[in-house]
């Protein structure tokens, strides 16, 4: 049993008709970024990669940031012109 929990209880439309990972996933109504699923993945492509540490994460706006912060960037930072607004959030929220 994980420590975390859902805030809420999900809604789910019916299963019927999905395959057997769905389904799983459906029954357990476990729908956050840490549940068992993402847990055995994370540690399948660790596995694979043969890497000490791995991490899955839901966008890349959140990669950013922890990006930011573990490396200590400090200055301007640059990018693409038509750059998703969340990127740019998740950007100006570690500098701030």
């Amino acid at each position: 049993m994980s420590m975390f929990s859902p805030f809420t209880k999900p809604f789910l439309h019916p299963l019927d008709g999905n395959d057997d990972f769905v389904k799983e996933i459906g029954k357990r109504k476990w729908l956050p970024y840490n549940g068992p699923k993402v847990n055995e993945f994370e540690l399948r492509v660790k596995d694979c990669l043969n890497v000490k540490h791995f991490l899955f994460l839901k966008n890349g706006a959140t990669a950013l940031q922890i990006a930011i912060k573990s490396l200590e960037l400090k200055g301007e930072i640059i990018t693409a012109p038509f750059s998703h607004p969340s990127i740019i959030g998740g950007i100006i929220r570690e500098e701030g």
